[in-house]
């Protein structure tokens, strides 16, 4: 072996560091979500308590522009999101758990915004919030909603996926 070949690539490093500054980013937004559904306060109150726990663990890395993205994105766009949640879900969005649907929403926003997330990243994000913060098999209706919702936002992405070309309207 050459001490060439036995070299992390230069993407390498990057690439581990940002996924859990984005891991991280997802748990405070699941903790503020929670927040906001249960006490209905405003976005900007949300953010800057929850930007307050990023200062007070600074040797936690955390991708706060991801988190500041997902906490606002996701209170701006609650009805929107919920209408995509809502078609693939069993009960009314207002009967999900908090937890459960902080994370649904994080995931919906991430399907709808953040293209440069592969689908199965945004999946297997959630699932592990859910398995994290949620109930018991919170993690697997999660995954199941998620790859629903996954079909419609990310059509084309998911075809590829399963090797099938996507459905037209």
């Amino acid at each position: 072996m050459t001490a060439e070949s036995a070299a992390p690539t230069p993407s390498a490093p990057t690439r581990r560091p940002q996924r859990i500054n984005r891991r991280s980013a997802r748990e405070l937004a699941v903790q503020g979500l929670y927040e906001w559904l249960l006490t209905g306060q405003s976005a900007a109150a949300i953010q800057q308590h929850v930007m307050g726990w990023t200062e007070e663990a600074p040797a936690a890395k955390v991708d706060t522009v991801h988190l500041d993205a997902l906490i606002s994105g996701c209170i701006a766009e609650a009805a929107v999101l919920d209408e995509h949640i809502a078609r693939h879900i069993d009960r009314g969005v207002k009967e999900l758990s908090p937890v459960e649907h902080a994370i649904l929403l994080i995931g919906a926003y991430e399907m709808a915004h953040c293209i440069d997330i592969p689908v199965k990243v945004v999946i297997n994000e959630a699932v592990e919030l859910a398995k994290a913060f949620g109930g018991t098999d919170g993690h697997k209706y999660v995954n199941g909603v998620l790859d629903k919702i996954a079909g419609t936002l990310r059509a084309v992405e998911v075809a590829h996926l399963r090797g099938a070309r996507p459905a037209r309207d």
